[in-house]
């Protein structure tokens, strides 16, 4: 592998790596204060691009009940993007409180909530699949405005062209760890956060309102896998109602190898599942799954609480 093809692939491991982070970020918080993951995170991902090309103006095909409908409207990417995660955030929120509260205040089984998530996560695919139909949707060429549709990072002599979307997708990541990571260690809603996360009783002895941190928690989860849908999308494109289902899934190989519940564990997970994909050769690349799965699977023999988890104290 010469030195061009080399950096190509590292850079492009980084920004799909970089989009699983995020992606797992959401899994890690609600699994942080509530210890149960959402399956329904998949799904959100899903509505994120789709709210996104609808604010950017994009119009839907031929079936489905807003068959032809578009709205009068077509935002900047940037403002559709905040948007649209925005109120997948807002769909998050509503799935607290329907599907996960009534269960949580009866003091049902964990195991119940999974369930619960996932019947969500159906009929979210459903219900888009009823609006707008299965077919493909690509975001507009001129998504990212007038910039080059790729970016040289060697010589005239040996090119290095990286794809510009891959470069805005890399830096959109980095931006947004940063600030949740900001978020999570430097102010008191993110103290409160992790509070709640260590032992939800004592902090509510101490006056925080563990209820509405966890619709905080919620909403952000949920616009961060709007996030990582929409970055995905204007990448490549929103393949159907399902689009989200293998991000889910990947989200969780994420999640369990970087350890749950650790916040650097998703971003590392999520890099290196990335880097392990890009670098798997093309003529085996229908196999990438069953690399970065067969990494996962090495890690849980070897380390079960993932590369930054804790172990579990079980006291009997």
């Amino acid at each position: 592998m010469n030195i061009s093809l080399f950096l190509q692939q590292l850079l492009n491991g980084l920004s799909i790596g970089s989009v699983y982070a995020i992606f797992a970020l959401g899994y890690t918080l609600v699994y942080s204060i509530l210890g149960i993951i959402n399956l329904a995170h998949g799904a959100i991902f899903t509505l994120g691009a789709y709210f996104t090309y609808t604010l950017m103006g994009g119009s839907f095909g031929f079936n489905g009940l807003l068959a032809n409908a578009a709205l009068p409207i077509k935002l900047p990417f940037a403002i559709a993007l905040i948007l649209g995660s925005s109120f997948a955030g807002l769909v998050g929120v509503v799935m607290e409180r329907v599907a996960f509260q009534p269960l949580r205040r009866q003091g049902s089984d964990p195991l119940l909530t999974v369930v619960s998530s996932l019947g969500v996560a159906v009929v979210i695919v459903n219900l888009i699949q009823y609006l707008v139909g299965a077919e493909s949707y690509t975001y507009p060429a001129n998504t990212y405005g007038n910039l080059p549709p790729s970016i040289n990072f060697g010589t005239q002599e040996q090119e290095i062209p990286i794809r510009t979307v891959q470069i805005i997708i890399f830096a959109v990541s980095v931006a947004i760890v940063a600030i949740l990571s900001y978020f999570i260690n430097r102010t008191k809603y993110g103290k409160a956060m992790q509070a709640i996360a260590e032992d939800p009783t004592t902090a509510s002895l101490l006056g925080i309102n563990s209820d509405r941190f966890i619709i905080l928690t919620f909403f952000i989860s949920s616009f961060l896998a709007g996030l990582a849908g929409t970055l995905v999308a204007s990448s490549v494109s929103i393949a159907g109602p399902y689009f989200g289902i293998a991000f889910g899934l990947r989200g969780l190989a994420v999640i369990v190898l970087g350890g749950l519940g650790s916040i650097p564990g998703a971003v590392l997970g999520g890099l290196l599942i990335g880097l392990v994909e890009a670098f798997v050769p093309a003529e085996y690349s229908g196999y990438k799954d069953a690399v970065a799965y067969g990494i996962l699977f090495i890690m849980l023999l070897v380390r079960p609480q993932g590369l930054l988890g804790r172990r579990f104290i079980q006291k009997v």
